[in-house]
């Protein structure tokens, strides 16, 4: 085959959009860089692109037939391919990175773009350097782990107690577990007993910084570890050594403007002894090296998040790779036997002889307080992650109180009204003080206790409070952004509906009550990729009622709008605001980091390759109280059977026994 012909092919599957133009774009860079390049090193290159756009670092040689079949590749390709290695050329690096100026590096049976290389390099350099032990009095370390968890006699292995042990034995360490597993608790305890450490041994206390990738999962995490914090047993001098702040990622480590660099870096660290990362599910690959480049050689980096959780929009999925053995422990006889001195657990079952250094680093929570034992969302959560399709049946067959099942086969026209009212009489039962709620539980409180025409602007910003709660409680969340069955569609049916309720006014343009999404960041605002605002008619400071949208404020954070003390909400002018999206629909991605009291999950008939077994779980998962389930038959068997899998060479390259 000429290179001709292999370009004609390219550009006939971007038609047929199995390929993007921007990764014919790189196929042909290729061709005119390298006039001698073969064939199949052009169609490499282009998969090697779409690789990047779909999540995975790299082009994966010995998965192709995998690949093909999961992304309905021509099964030409294969066989093309397979007979390749990868043709040589000056344009593909070896797995030391010579030439240093070409673009694809082909390490063992991986095809990268050099830079998603360098950058999963950059991150195994990182933490490889910190899989060592710290120094810590045991004596000392065992007195505070069994006043911060006293033992329990029926409880041979207490995992937040093992967690901030290892943590607090190392530079690094992951502590995952799903929802409602003392995760957040946990690690606000670790870091009340690195400080008491800290402050017996020198008078100046260690400087601990709190970051989430987003901003709605840094107000989660600030709300949390605010209560947390005022609940800790230690001294007030080491309580005030704890932060409060939460930043997001971006914020922590300076971004620019319409630049991937950062303020901070391997030249300019972060003044920090302890960084704690909250939602790390959300990492993506790029910013994990970012992270490490520009964390000081001996500050503790601690991971916190959900493995099973779905991984980041862009490249990489670095909890999940650090964490795929965390369910079997994988410790060393010699970390057993420490931790049985330290705190008493007995954790002889979970010691394999395949430990690995990054095992010891890693510690996994196993018990759920947020969904107890008859909990059908615990249940659901539960069957879904581990693959169970018997028992989401049985689940669903005859739901428990706290879900209902909704086939999606229902005329996708219906969905979004019987979203204005949530349909509380789906479920069997419900509490007293709580109950199922819907769009129109926000709208009404907006109007019902709207203040007064004469209240201040304080009492205002109280009201704009109130009602970003309660819009908090509800959340449609769906798959996909196109389709019937997508955001677009059912943000613009639901806004509808709400306008023949009698809900809003109008669904066009600003209008009291659209809830809106940022879609980027925005430096000067101080809002966030991912915040949410409602927009109302307020008394601003000028004493004037004009429409603004007002956005919830973590404490700590900046802000050039006046906040109340009870009522932490900045106030911006629609004008103001560039990027942002109507969000009565979201995607299950953008609601990571977040849960609410009800969740409608709906997913697709039509687009089972987006259907996955994180997806679904991760859905599940943001409901606290009440699940929706939209989804046909079919459509849930599709999530449960597939898995979704970052093709990477993250855990190889780090080191071995």
């Amino acid at each position: 085959m000429s290179r001709d012909t292999m370009l004609a092919m390219i550009a006939d599957a971007v038609s047929r959009r199995v390929l993007r133009a921007l990764d014919f774009a790189f196929a042909r860079f290729i061709a005119e860089c390298d006039p001698n390049a073969e064939p199949p090193l052009l169609l490499m290159a282009a998969l090697a692109s779409r690789q990047l756009g779909d999540g995975h670092p790299c082009l994966d040689l010995q998965a192709l037939d995998a690949l093909a079949t999961a992304q309905e590749w021509p099964a030409s390709w294969v066989g093309m391919l397979a007979a390749e290695s990868a043709p040589a050329s000056p344009l593909v690096a070896d797995s030391q990175g010579l030439p240093l100026d070409a673009p694809l590096v082909l390490d063992r049976h991986r095809l990268y773009l050099r830079r998603y290389w360098q950058y999963e390099c950059r991150v195994a350099t990182g933490i490889s350097t910190r899989l060592r032990p710290v120094e810590t009095p045991d004596d000392a370390l065992r007195v505070e782990l069994q006043r911060f968890f006293p033992v329990q006699q029926d409880n041979p292995v207490h995992w937040p107690r093992v967690a901030c042990a290892l943590a607090a034995h190392g530079l690094f360490s992951v502590v995952t577990g799903g929802p409602g597993t003392g995760k957040t608790t946990a690690v606000v305890r670790l870091l009340g007993l690195l400080q008491t450490l800290q402050l017996r041994q020198q008078a100046t206390p260690l400087r601990i910084r709190l970051a989430a990738p987003t901003g709605k999962a840094a107000a989660r995490l600030n709300a949390s570890i605010a209560r947390q914090i005022a609940a800790l047993d230690v001294d007030e001098h080491v309580r005030e050594a704890i932060p409060l702040e939460v930043e997001t990622l971006h914020r922590l480590l300076g971004a620019r403007p319409d630049s991937r660099r950062y303020t901070h870096d391997a030249q300019h660290p972060l003044h920090v002894d302890v960084l704690v990362i909250d939602e790390a599910s959300m990492i993506d690959l790029e910013m994990m090296a970012a992270v490490l480049d520009a964390l000081p050689i001996h500050a503790r980096l601690i991971l916190i998040g959900d493995k099973d959780q779905l991984s980041s929009v862009e490249a990489g999925a670095v909890l999940g790779d650090l964490g795929q053995r965390a369910e079997d422990g994988h410790y060393d006889a010699a970390t057993a036997a420490w931790l049985r001195l330290v705190s008493g657990d007995d954790i002889t079952s979970f010691v394999r002889e395949d430990a690995q250094p990054l095992d010891q680093h890693v510690a996994m929570l196993r018990s759920s307080h947020r969904f107890g034992a008859e909990s059908g969302i615990g249940r659901l959560a539960a069957a879904v992650n581990h693959g169970d399709a018997n028992a989401v049946d049985q689940l669903l067959d005859a739901p428990p109180g706290d879900i209902a099942w909704i086939s999606s086969s229902t005329n996708a026209l219906m969905i979004a009204p019987s979203m204005v009212d949530g349909h509380a009489d789906w479920f069997s039962s419900r509490a007293t003080d709580h109950a199922p709620q819907s769009f129109r539980y926000y709208l009404e409180r907006l109007k019902q206790q709207r203040p007064p025409l004469d209240a201040d602007s304080a009492h205002y910003r109280r009201w704009a409070h109130d009602v970003l709660e309660a819009f908090n409680r509800f959340q449609l969340l769906c798959a996909v952004r196109q389709g019937p069955f997508g955001t677009e569609r059912l943000n613009r049916d639901v806004a509808a509906a709400l306008v023949a309720a009698g809900l809003i006014d109008t669904d066009r343009g600003w209008y009291e009550g659209r809830p809106v999404m940022m879609t980027r960041n925005d430096y000067s605002l101080g809002l966030m990729n991912g915040d949410i605002g409602i927009a109302l008619r307020m008394r601003g400071v000028d004493g004037e009622l004009r429409l603004y949208v007002a956005f919830p404020v973590t404490r700590g954070a900046a802000s050039t709008a006046p906040l109340d003390d009870d009522a932490q909400v900045r106030c911006v002018l629609p004008s103001r605001l560039g990027e942002v999206e109507t969000v009565y629909a979201m995607t299950v991605h953008k609601s990571q980091g977040s849960e609410f009291e009800h969740t409608a999950l709906i997913l697709p008939d039509d687009a089972p390759a987006m259907l996955t077994r994180e997806l679904l779980y991760t859905g599940v998962t943001r409901a606290r109280r009440w699940l929706t389930l939209i989804a046909s038959r079919a459509s849930i068997e599709q999530a449960l059977a597939q898995r979704t899998r970052r093709y990477s060479g993250l855990a190889e390259r780090l080191p071995p026994m």
